[in-house]
């Protein structure tokens, strides 16, 4: 990608599993392994999933919150597990994130001038009316009054208290968003509204969002690329018109039967995935998806699948996909 802003190549997060608390590990959790994708400037990738497949997990590794195991990461071209830490601080204010529920990632006790002003006053000498100033024009950027800046969060409703999140994210003009869950805890109307709000700051800004999701409607509105992942994988990635529209892996198919539209006539119309998600201290050999899916023969037991391109920049790792001529 000539615009490319995040590489992430063969990305993998282990966490040990132990039987004292000083004991060498008895086992690994596989929660993110050999994760690869690529963004550009100015687009939405969508990173959906059952809940345990790694998508948080990966993102706080992205994110430098939790350390790799092994891989690589390149932000605006610079490699972020290789730097030093005053190095890797100025780019911190380039990579934000937007909690999935605002009332507990507001502190309580603190007005909302020092809560959104915080990372202005950690990274800048910023301080007093000018701080308070600043945030006053950050309010008023994510639609709520100036004079809010002087109240506490439990004043504000859920959707103003997401705005709110919103606006402390965008204080320092960081270049990625992570959006975790960003509608999950609040009602309807107001998840539109921020989902308005979110596109608008997007294209005013020039912002690149990681949106994390279990509401696949959400994922449609506003991601240019989706990655579904499974078990610690990537299993299907490509433009989000073409993942919704042309789905090739069978557990993306699945995923998608299983949520509930306009059309569904009562409870039993809904698909749900057959059995449970494995465990990630020993995942399945073979394609991890093969204990679940319909589709499972003896090669998918034995060996795992590689990804194969089923459209332009559309790939999926299944066995029985059938490769794009030319690919």
């Amino acid at each position: 990608m000539a615009n490319s802003i995040l590489k992430v190549r063969a990305l993998k997060k282990y966490f040990p599993v132990r039987s004292g608390f000083f004991s060498k590990p008895v086992a690994w959790v596989k929660a993110v392994d050999g994760v690869t994708l690529e963004m550009e400037q100015g687009e939405v990738l969508g990173l959906v999933g059952e809940s345990g497949c790694g998508k948080t997990t990966l993102v706080n590794v992205l994110l430098k919150l939790e350390e790799p195991t092994s891989g690589e990461v390149f932000f605006d071209g610079l490699d972020l597990f290789n730097m030093d830490k005053k190095s890797l601080r100025k780019i911190r204010k380039n990579i934000q994130i937007v909690f999935q529920d605002p009332f507990w990632s507001l502190n309580p006790r603190l007005l909302i001038r020092d809560i959104v002003g915080e990372p202005i006053k950690v990274h800048t000498n910023c301080g007093g009316e000018e701080l308070a100033t600043k945030v006053g024009d950050l309010m008023e950027m994510v639609g709520l009054p100036r004079n809010g800046v002087y109240k506490y969060p439990h004043e504000f409703s859920g959707g103003e208290r997401q705005r709110i999140a919103i606006a402390r994210a965008l204080a320092l003009s960081p270049k990625l968003v992570v959006l975790d869950e960003p509608t999950s805890s609040i009602d309807v109307l107001s998840q539109a509204q921020i989902l308005e709000l979110l596109r608008d700051l997007k294209e005013r800004l020039g912002l690149t969002y990681i949106l994390i999701s279990h509401d696949l409607s959400v994922v449609n509105y506003m991601a240019d690329r989706i990655a579904v992942m499974y078990l610690g994988k990537i299993v299907e990635y490509g433009p989000a018109e073409d993942v919704f529209g042309q789905t090739a892996h069978p557990y993306t198919k699945a995923l998608f039967a299983a949520i509930p539209t306009l059309d569904t006539e009562g409870i039993d119309s809904i698909t749900t995935i057959e059995g449970n998600v494995p465990s990630a201290i020993n995942p399945p050999s073979g394609c991890r998806f093969h204990t679940r899916c319909p589709m499972a023969k003896d090669i998918c037991k034995e060996k795992e699948p590689g990804m194969v391109d089923c459209d332009e920049g559309h790939i999926a790792a299944c066995h029985f996909i059938k490769q794009k001529p030319g690919g």
